[in-house]
């Protein structure tokens, strides 16, 4: 990874904020790529600024690895065209699906099936090709299961072998499969391969009911998931993490906290290594 420490998802809303801080307030920046294709204008202006402050990685929203339409050949053309630009080298996407031949604006699970793991692997080595970089897949959150005959650890661990990528470990979305799906989330971090592990990402989510965790981005994350956060540090070493909140934006300063608590953690593990 070319990045290091402790990231934030940029949204638009922090732009300003961002660009007012005498220093920068994170590592590095995540950056959406279908949030500011095309973009012009102040909000152009404004992302410039603050690209030129922070070294900047891109997480897709839409490729729809998982779906059966074939891949949208004009989004990769896009998608190409932006990270070029901006000078990215990382870009990871979702182990989903989010469409068929129209977008969703869900992330859909996927059976979890040995056909499934060569197909995606396929559908990965063509984005790799078309995006002249190597693809990170991120485990995502679930609300049911799909018929299929493999435990998401093992589906998660098989695609990330077959196709020869790295992951985007969300730790926040294991808590939530735990719980709305049944599991440990412990074992499930424990069981991802160390080696193909890229960097994390931690968020909040809402209480709809006590068995039912919706992946919100909305909320502080809680002692549960900073918990698994630590587990995670202890099994595969530290990783460049990122904090996610896409809704119910407190001010940076709320931001920051949750920014230094990782850093907190972070610098905890790297102590009981040297130990």
């Amino acid at each position: 990874m070319p990045v290091h420490g402790v990231g934030l998802g940029l949204r638009r809303s922090l732009l300003g904020a961002l660009a007012q801080t005498p220093e920068p307030v994170a590592d590095f920046l995540e950056v959406a790529p279908e949030n500011w294709i095309g973009l012009g204008g102040r909000l152009a202006r404004q992302f410039a600024a603050v690209s030129e402050r922070y070294p900047l990685i891109c997480h897709g929203l839409s490729l729809n690895l998982g779906g059966l339409a074939p891949l949208d050949t004009r989004l990769l053309r896009d998608l190409r065209a932006f990270l070029d630009a901006n000078q990215v080298q990382v870009y990871s996407e979702h182990l989903s699906a989010c469409g068929d031949h129209g977008q969703l604006y869900d992330l859909l699970p996927v059976p979890f099936t040995e056909a499934n793991v060569r197909r995606i692997a396929e559908r990965i080595a063509q984005v790799q090709d078309a995006l002249g970089r190597p693809l990170i897949i991120e485990n995502v959150s679930a609300y049911l299961t799909l018929p299929g005959e493999m435990s998401e650890p093992a589906f998660v661990a098989a695609v990330l072998d077959e196709a020869d990528c790295h992951l985007l470990l969300d730790v926040n979305n294991v808590y939530v499969n735990s719980v709305n799906l049944g599991g440990d989330a412990a074992p499930y971090i424990s069981a991802m391969p160390s080696k193909r592990i890229a960097y994390l990402h931690m968020a909040g989510h809402f209480d709809a009911e006590p068995d039912l965790k919706i992946d919100s981005h909305g909320a502080p994350i809680i002692d549960p998931v900073w918990a698994l956060l630590e587990h995670t540090y202890q099994c595969h070493g530290v990783r460049p993490t990122l904090l996610e909140r896409d809704f119910n934006m407190p001010p940076l300063e709320e931001l920051q906290r949750e920014l230094q608590q990782i850093r907190h953690y972070q610098q905890a593990a790297a102590i009981q290594v040297r130990a």
